[in-house]
């Protein structure tokens, strides 16, 4: 019984943190408005999380989300066209990855800003939502932009192209980037025009690289979301992914990203609060409710006394580092309790 009043009041104190992360734009800073980390600006992969978790008691907040997303890329629709044209031979000219949320001018800061997955997870998104019979798609203007999006996954060959990933590092083909395109484009076919060998292409590399995230990463926290949201894993691949991640990764307060992971990095790998809530999520879309209270009770646990999820706590510590609440991790309990 306890426990299902705290997830109550857990859930009314995360629906209001996750409003007050938004601006009036409708985008999401990554973290408190006043923070000091740069996590005050918006992502657009954060921005995704986010307005997912948004959807779970403010749908139509959530399409302004995406809506503001769409409108960011029309304005740096140029950078599109110059990839679409011709393959990206340098950082700066690949969709950026992080943006001011009122201006929606980009960021010129080096941040790791190769991140295919991005562009993935926002067909995927708006796609799911208008095979739902939601709306979320405007005018004309949108379909050229979702699918000028297709024609730039192609373009640089996101099936073996070398981004920076989910966590924004080094350069290399992450399982994570390639199966969030595979699902967008999946999502977004028969809404834009999608060829069926855009999707297999990646398909194949990602039945080359799973149940590893990257030539360098046997075991990734970010290999999650091959199962939560995009679905795009056999039973077989998903079982490696989940034995694994939960041998190797899962530690008292959060989930270790990968092993040597050095962010934050005090005696040991900083350990994601979003991750029980994620394992939370697939764990009860798999009908498991054991795993899924597990996880849940995990993520109560981590919480701060006004309902706030870190990014991370230190390794075995109590010390949770600046980004908090992360926006990210107040969507994913959203998502699992919802």
């Amino acid at each position: 019984m306890n426990n299902i009043i705290s997830n109550i009041i857990c859930k009314s104190r995360s629906k209001k943190i996750l409003n007050s992360l938004r601006y009036k734009t409708g985008l999401f800073a990554a973290s408190r408005k006043d923070v000091s980390t740069g996590y005050n600006v918006a992502w657009i992969r954060d921005n995704i999380y986010q307005a997912m978790g948004l959807e779970t008691f403010d749908r139509k907040k959530a399409i302004k989300t995406y809506h503001a997303l769409l409108d960011i890329l029309k304005k740096h629709e140029y950078k599109i066209d110059w990839a679409i044209m011709e393959k990206p031979d340098a950082r700066y000219k690949y969709i950026h990855a992080r943006y001011d949320p009122l201006s929606f001018d980009e960021l010129l800061e080096e941040w790791g800003n190769k991140q295919n997955d991005a562009i993935g997870a926002l067909l995927f998104c708006i796609g799911t939502l208008e095979k739902k019979q939601i709306k979320v798609v405007r005018d004309l203007h949108d379909v050229r932009i979702l699918q000028k999006l297709v024609k730039y996954l192609k373009s640089i060959e996101y099936w073996h192209d070398e981004d920076n990933g989910m966590w924004e590092e080094n350069e290399e083909v992450h399982a994570s980037s390639v199966g969030a395109c595979v699902a967008g484009l999946k999502a977004i076919q028969g809404i834009v025009k999608v060829g069926d060998d855009l999707i297999e292409k990646g398909r194949d590399t990602l039945n080359f690289l799973l149940p590893k995230e990257s030539p360098t990463k046997e075991v990734d926290l970010a290999l999650l979301s091959l199962i939560y949201p995009y679905n795009v894993v056999t039973e077989k691949q998903k079982d490696a992914i989940l034995k694994n991640v939960e041998k190797h990764l899962v530690r008292q307060k959060g989930v270790i990203r990968y092993k040597n992971d050095y962010y934050y990095k005090r005696g040991g790998e900083a350990e994601w609060c979003m991750g029980f809530s994620w394992l939370a999520k697939i764990y009860k879309d798999m009908g498991n409710k054991k795993g899924y209270r597990y996880y849940v009770t995990k993520t109560l646990s981590v919480m701060t006394e006004d309902g706030g999820i870190p990014e991370l706590y230190y390794s075995n510590s109590e010390m949770y580092n600046e980004n908090t609440p992360l926006g990210w991790s107040q969507a994913m309990y959203l998502i699992a309790v919802a």
